[in-house]
């Protein structure tokens, strides 16, 4: 067989499924671990589970996020305490803030047109990033721009039936921007799990505190902090069980 068939018979599809065992494995054994031993991660590794984090699936490709690996003796001292002195932040072999960016959007859509891996890149593909995307997120001085597009959806929406809404505010884009970001940091505990190492997501935090620390703006946003290490044997503290999930799954 040739790289490409044996990569095809790897593909899952309903009747193959080679590697659902494997993602069972990794998700039933992800705990969220606060307790760590002193191996360290190695960089590949991180660089790796990095690279995974950002496969994530992401609204039109804009990849709103970044990750501060705090590894500075001093910076990742100020970092513990800013995670209220937990276990799972000390004991970490790395301390990694998971940051959802408002601000990059109009960047990142020309990035995407400079660096399209179809050449020449198709008109609807720029119509979309240069048009749909810049109607989606302009808000303009004092909203100006949001009130004229909530008129003209409200109009689409009684002429032509249902529309996407566009973000209005600024907590709807901060809104868009964590949900994108929080799909990476799932993707990132995943990865180290498949790595043999493992993390626990915190969110008490001092946000105010940590941003100063890692020098912030008003348009970052910390989604999370994930501390990340091998997994200590009194780094579970409890049984692991979840509701029956038939209270949360409605067929309609």
């Amino acid at each position: 067989m040739t790289p490409d068939t044996d990569n095809q018979a790897n593909i899952a599809k309903p009747d193959n499924t080679p590697q659902l065992q494997a993602f069972r494995d990794i998700v039933e054994s992800r705990r969220s671990v606060r307790r760590f031993t002193d191996t360290p991660i190695p960089d590949d590794v991180l660089a790796d589970c990095l690279r995974l984090a950002m496969l994530a699936p992401n609204s039109s490709n804009l990849q709103p996020w970044e990750f501060y690996v705090i590894d500075n003796a001093d910076s990742r001292k100020r970092a513990v305490k800013n995670c209220m002195n937990q276990n799972a932040a000390k004991t970490s072999a790395r301390l990694i803030a998971v940051v959802a960016r408002t601000d990059i959007w109009h960047g990142h859509a020309k990035q995407i047109l400079r660096e399209y891996p179809d050449t020449p890149v198709p008109k609807k593909v720029k119509d979309y990033y240069t048009k749909v995307v810049a109607m989606d997120f302009l808000r303009g001085p004092a909203n100006v721009v949001s009130v004229a597009k909530w008129s003209a959806i409200q109009v689409v929406r009684r002429i032509k039936g249902p529309i996407k809404s566009p973000y209005y505010t600024f907590e709807d884009t901060k809104n868009w921007a964590t949900n994108n970001t929080a799909l990476a940091a799932e993707n990132l505990m995943l990865a180290l799990r498949a790595h043999g190492f493992d993390s626990c997501p915190m969110g008490g935090f001092d946000e105010p505190a940590m941003k100063r620390l890692l020098k912030l703006g008003d348009d970052h946003h910390i989604v999370m902090m994930i501390g990340a290490g091998e997994r200590a044997d009194n780094g579970v503290y409890n049984t692991q069980f979840r509701f029956d999930q038939t209270q949360f799954v409605h067929y309609v």
